[in-house]
């Protein structure tokens, strides 16, 4: 057994969780990054994970049983060109995980372009519920456990599965590894435009995903995904329950929860919009395999409390409340716009975008912008470092929208446009320079 690893890119929320769960599993970890800051660096430190800033080849004299290399790490990395160079053993992060703590787990696994986390979370939570103890590995922070990773003594082994490719040696998905038993296939668009070609390249890796699953297993599959039922029509061998259809899993506007038309009980929570309700179903469907009754999965999620970043109130002021969340695909950015015109008796949306992921930022889906941020009353963007025009993607809008590329300007431009009752709404998968904290500090002065 491999007692000590040496982690390269230890401080992204994956590779952290990973290190968090295989210190707890005993081994001794360290671990380096070019950038170790907090929040990550601060709670791997506090569990005693020894990590060093950027990658060295003094590093090497650690002398680890295994590196493992982070999919941040490319050819060229001064660290990683000498473990090459020496035949040093290393493995990704995702093949080391499924060789050494999940081997012998009931491994649910939750893919998906949207919602990953968000389900994962709600499903952890479920068997939490349940007394079911289960470990699980999330890419963001569950309220309802304050960590985003865990290990335990239960069979059952929570995974946000993500379809990003696994290392720079190693193209597959990394959900590929997983070899869940349980597997919720939640929804199905491009995205990833920096390594997907298109659709059909995903369709693919969700095929391959497929063919993992057991006979004795479930696959969870949303019903009104089209590109799901391509996936599965290319060949299963595993039992499908759908969500999102009357012939399986279904929710009407009043809540109530239904299996193949016969009523299960009603869903009672806080959270918004119909994605969410759809995430509860498929999350519903996986517990229900592991033995978790409908009943007590409701009970569950009436207790449920959202992801950090999903729709997080982070202050408000003078009567003008701001959000942080993490869309960035148009049809998240839709979906949470739309939530919260849902959820508002009054008051104008102020949203607040900046496209930097990695599909964004080459201009794929700048057209679908104008269309996904509709049900918004001012549309702000930060043009900052991208390749593309977004005055240009934006024009459709009007005067409603106004695109910026120095953020102290954006700010003032957001803060003169915003009054009482208003609500602003920040949008990006990273952490946005801090504007959250900059916009309540400038409307309080």
């Amino acid at each position: 057994m491999n007692k000590h690893i040496h982690i390269l890119g230890i401080c992204g929320t994956f590779m952290g969780g990973i290190a968090a769960i295989a210190k707890q599993s005993g081994y001794r970890v360290t671990g380096c990054d070019a950038n170790v800051y907090p929040p990550m660096s601060t709670q791997l430190e506090a569990q005693g994970i020894e990590l060093i800033s950027g990658f060295g080849t003094e590093q090497l004299a650690l002398n680890p049983d295994i590196y493992v290399i982070g999919n941040v790490v490319t050819r060229g990395n001064a660290l990683m060109e000498e473990i090459l160079n020496r035949n040093l053993p290393y493995v990704s992060g995702p093949q080391w995980l499924s060789d050494t703590l999940l081997r012998d787990k009931w491994v649910l696994g939750v893919a998906g372009t949207h919602g990953k986390t968000t389900t994962a979370s709600m499903l952890a939570w479920i068997l939490e519920h349940a007394g079911l103890n289960p470990g699980f590995l999330i890419g963001g922070v569950p309220q309802n456990f304050d960590i985003s990773a865990r290990i335990t003594e239960s069979p059952f082994f929570v995974i946000e599965a993500d379809e990003y490719d696994t290392a720079f040696f190693d193209k597959r998905s990394k959900f590929v590894h997983y070899h869940p038993r349980t597997a919720i296939l939640n929804n199905l668009e491009f995205d990833h435009a920096d390594i997907f070609a298109d659709l059909n390249a995903i369709e693919t890796q969700f095929h391959h995903l497929v063919r993992t699953v057991p006979g004795n297993g479930l696959i969870v599959a949303n019903g009104r995904e089209e590109s799901l039922n391509r996936v599965l029509k290319r060949g299963c061998w595993t039992p499908v329950e759908r969500f999102g259809t009357d012939a399986g899993w279904n929710i009407d506007a009043d809540n109530r929860v239904t299996l193949n038309g016969k009523l299960q009980g009603t869903l009672s929570w806080e959270l918004l919009g119909e994605h969410n309700r759809m995430n509860a179903l498929a999350a519903l469907s996986a517990a229900r395999h592991v033995g978790v009754p409908v009943a007590l999965g409701l009970e569950a999620l009436s207790q449920f409390k959202n992801v950090k970043r999903r729709m997080e109130v982070k202050g408000r002021v003078n009567g003008i409340t701001v959000y942080d969340d993490f869309a960035h695909h148009p049809t998240a950015i839709a979906t949470t716009v739309a939530g919260l015109r849902h959820k508002l008796d009054s008051g104008r949306i102020l949203a607040v975008l900046e496209p930097r992921s990695n599909t964004m930022k080459l201009g794929i889906m700048k057209d679908a912008l104008p269309g996904s941020l509709k049900d918004a009353d001012l549309v702000f963007c930060y043009s900052g470092n991208l390749g593309w025009d977004a005055m240009g993607a934006l024009a459709a809008m009007g005067e409603k929208a106004v695109v910026i590329d120095d953020l102290d300007a954006l700010i003032e431009a957001i803060t003169a446009a915003a009054k009482p009752g208003d609500h602003i709404l920040v949008m990006s998968n990273g952490a946005f320079s801090g504007i959250h904290d900059k916009l309540l500090n400038k409307m309080d002065n």
